[in-house]
């Protein structure tokens, strides 16, 4: 599989991470797994063949057009076909920006997109399938997503205060707990775990959670340090608490990941 990575324009790079490809050269059957990373993603399926099929326990999906929302718990699917994707990846907390609909519905799912986005979205897919350039496919999803950010943006007062609160939690050397966060920006913590769902999907402990989990998913793949080693250097108390985080969002304790069971994964390390 090949991925690449894509800047977005100025106007929306304090919304979107990244834009990225992935294709693949033939039609394979791969069983995957996708763990948390705290990102809500759009996936536009522009290959020559019939979308990408997505089973998932007894589930059988085919969007043209994917929206996968947080995820917390694992993930396994089975992907079938060839592999020819534009994907938008949005901030934590800046996808909400882009719907009407509350942003935590979408968690844990993988959901058609246009069944959210309407005649729009079925009109904008085709322009983006006869677009014959890369670059002509890049600036029409940003002027679509700059339509959908005219409409659902401005209900979102609060992006400002949610990128200061994000940028905290995000730090390495981050241990505080939440009450001491809203006092320091004057809020209630109530209030503050209320516009964190709001943005994100997620609360502020769990978002805290996961982004620990990924410093430490990257670490455990590397195999340079012990487990120990890794929960402390992670933010973790102990090693116990590490295992059973790790556990909680791969399914397995450290010692018996395989990250080669994730494409996702595989590639964001190539990214």
């Amino acid at each position: 599989m090949r991925y690449r990575e894509y800047f977005p324009g100025d106007i929306l790079k304090q919304y979107v991470q990244c834009y990225f490809t992935c294709e693949s050269d033939t039609a394979v059957v791969v069983e995957d797994k996708v763990y948390a990373t705290g990102f809500v993603e759009i996936m536009f399926n522009l290959g020559i063949d019939s979308p990408q099929k997505i089973e998932n326990g007894g589930l059988v999906n085919e969007p043209y057009v994917q929206l996968w929302g947080q995820t917390i718990r694992p993930f396994t699917f089975t992907s079938i076909g060839k592999h020819t994707m534009l994907g938008v990846r949005f901030f934590t907390h800046t996808a909400a920006c882009f719907f009407d609909e509350p942003i935590e519905t979408f968690n844990d799912q993988v959901i058609d997109f246009n069944d959210i986005a309407g005649k729009d979205g079925r009109l904008f897919y085709m322009k983006l399938r006869e677009a014959g350039t890369l670059d002509k496919r890049v600036r029409l999803v940003e002027e679509f997503l700059l339509v959908r950010l005219s409409c659902f943006g401005p209900k979102l007062a609060k992006l400002t205060l949610m990128n200061s609160i994000i940028h905290e939690l995000s730090h390495d050397d981050f241990f505080e707990n939440i009450n001491s966060v809203a006092a320091r920006y004057g809020l209630s913590s109530r209030y503050l775990q209320k516009i964190f769902l709001t943005y994100s999907g997620l609360s502020p402990n769990l978002f805290s959670k996961i982004t620990r989990f990924q410093k430490a998913l990257k670490m455990v793949t590397k195999k340079e340090l012990s487990l120990t080693a890794i929960a402390y250097e992670c933010g973790y108390y102990d090693q116990s608490h590490f295992i059973k985080d790790f556990k909680c969002f791969t399914g397995f304790v450290p010692s018996h990941f395989h990250p080669e069971s994730s494409t996702d994964f595989i590639a964001s390390l190539a990214g």
